[in-house]
């Protein structure tokens, strides 16, 4: 099964995602399509929840869709949440549903607010309440972790969230460790860093900015003064990753409520990544910095120690071979628009 295979007390994982009904909230985000997609190939009965229609996105632009239950509805909706996971008798529940643009965050904070925080309770009470449901994957990020002299970020650091989007991500964090807390629900976080990968159709971010812009013959743009440091990781790699540790949580029931980063480690500046991309794509390496970019961390990475001890995790993806396979997804879906 590839990462998630293994030795785990009380869980068969090479066929622990075989016709298990598996719910998905954010399934036509970046993340969600490729973990739908994982989902998919590895046997589960997916149910995806869609709020809007996205009709590039990777759940719905192939066959993909086909092969999932997809429900319309919205995540802070509980009581179409809890029909959801009692009519169709959902075990695994991997919550990615969320606004996640850090510029839409800080123009409109209430509807970031409302997805992000009221859309996670929501969703947390409606598992509560529903007995079939014995693992949720709670989808945190770097950015719950706010601003922090003291790097790498490793799961102690305090969740200091500032600005619009971190401060939701704080807050659905918080929220998911206390329903374990309290009512014992069984729920694991992930806290991954900036995600990338074939399927991102949010051209403001800089992976998918860049390539395209460099496709098209065209000086990709950095919103930002390019000094920025993050952490960048593979969307596959992120997939794998929820997918792991769903099947880590349904045989210790120790994880409730814990946190684990996933990272490859890596620290790179915004110019770093473009630099990378064109130096893959045999590009000239010339960008537009316009340095418009607002209420941004300036420095975060993670380590990802904890999830390598305890989960046996490791990436699979290289972030070369990440950023090749990226470009190659775009290169055709780029094409496929000039047919």
């Amino acid at each position: 099964m590839g990462l998630g295979c293994g030795a785990v007390e009380g869980v068969d994982v090479t066929s622990f995602w075989r016709d298990r009904p598996t719910f998905v909230t954010g399934g036509t985000g970046l993340v969600g399509g490729w973990l739908t997609q994982r989902l998919v190939e590895n046997g589960a009965s997916v149910v995806c929840l869609v709020r809007d229609w996205v009709p590039r996105s990777t759940l719905l632009a192939g066959d993909l869709a086909s092969k999932v239950t997809i429900v319309r509805g919205d995540v802070r909706d509980q009581a179409a949440l809890e029909r959801i996971l009692g009519e169709y008798e959902i075990d695994t529940v991997l919550h990615l549903a969320a606004q996640t643009i850090v510029p839409i965050a800080n123009r409109n904070p209430v509807s970031t607010f409302e997805s992000n925080i009221a859309g996670t309770w929501s969703l947390l009470e409606a598992c509560r309440r529903s007995p079939a449901v014995k693992q949720v994957v709670y989808a945190s990020s770097d950015k719950a972790y706010g601003e922090c002299e003291t790097l790498p970020y490793d799961e102690t650091t305090p969740l200091r969230g500032a600005h619009p989007y971190d401060v939701s991500k704080s807050c659905g964090d918080l929220i998911a460790q206390s329903y374990a807390t309290s009512y014992g629900l069984p729920v694991a976080i992930t806290r991954c860093g900036n995600f990338f990968g074939g399927g991102d159709l949010n051209w403001n971010r800089i992976v998918p900015g860049t390539i395209r812009s460099a496709l098209r013959g065209e000086r990709p743009v950095i919103r930002s003064d390019g000094t920025l440091i993050r952490d960048y990781f593979y969307v596959e790699d992120g997939a794998a990753a929820y997918m792991l540790l769903a099947e880590r949580l349904a045989g210790d029931p120790a994880l409730r409520g814990a946190a684990f980063n996933f990272s490859n480690e890596m620290q790179l500046t915004v110019r770093d990544i473009v630099e990378k991309i064109l130096g893959l794509m045999g590009k000239e390496t010339d960008f537009d910095v316009r340095n418009e970019a607002t209420n941004e961390i300036p420095h975060q990475y993670l380590s990802a120690k904890r999830a390598r001890a305890q989960l046996g995790w490791h990436p699979l993806f290289s972030l070369e071979t990440g950023l090749e396979r990226t470009i190659d997804w775009y290169r055709e879906f780029v094409g496929s628009e000039n047919d």
